[in-house]
């Protein structure tokens, strides 16, 4: 599946595009994406303060629960960091056109998810708000961590920290951004 973003504007304009899916490998209904075993190819994540807005701070995420820099269950350290994961990781680019950004692998089923992107950054968000009060088809509800969400994008907040990379699109310029994501069993 791939997402193309493409702008253009008379004006200077603050864009920042992305793609709020949640998927859930182990299928509809099948209870939370705990046990999902995620790879990103983030070295550094944006620290944010107590209303989930970045500081400007870029961090390594060696040794904190950030750190999914080798396969690791999205249930393995989630306790740590509150509800669950609502993070801006900075990707670090890589090989493929576009690069690689993140593997998402489902052991009960083998179903796998790539995430490739132009962008400079992904959200991670683990469906942490989710208390059954939606309803999907076929009647199932979606509870805590019932999916989990890949939002390829510029950082948050990034029209107010000089330091991340410029999200104004200015009169004669184009935006263009590609998001693939590639469903394969292993």
């Amino acid at each position: 599946m791939k997402i193309s973003y493409e702008a253009e504007t008379d004006k200077a304009t603050v864009i920042n595009l992305t793609n709020h899916s949640y998927f859930n490998l182990a299928g509809h209904g099948a209870g939370d994406v705990l046990a999902h075993v995620l790879t990103l190819n983030a070295d550094k994540y944006t620290v944010f303060d107590d209303g989930l807005i970045p500081t400007g701070e870029i961090r390594s995420v060696k040794g904190t629960p950030f750190d999914f820099t080798t396969p690791t269950p999205i249930g393995a350290r989630i306790s740590e960091v509150g509800a669950g994961y609502d993070q801006n990781y900075v990707l670090n680019g890589g090989q493929g056109t576009p690069p690689l950004c993140a593997k998402v692998f489902e052991p009960t089923s083998g179903r796998v998810m790539e995430v490739r992107t132009t962008e400079p950054g992904v959200q991670l968000y683990t469906g942490n708000w989710l208390n059954k009060s939606v309803t999907g088809k076929a009647g199932k509800v979606y509870g805590k961590h019932g999916g989990l969400c890949l939002e390829t994008q510029h950082f948050p907040d990034s029209p107010n920290k000089p330091a991340f990379p410029s999200v104004v699109l200015r009169p004669g310029q184009k935006f263009a951004s590609v998001t693939v994501f590639k469903f394969s069993t292993q």
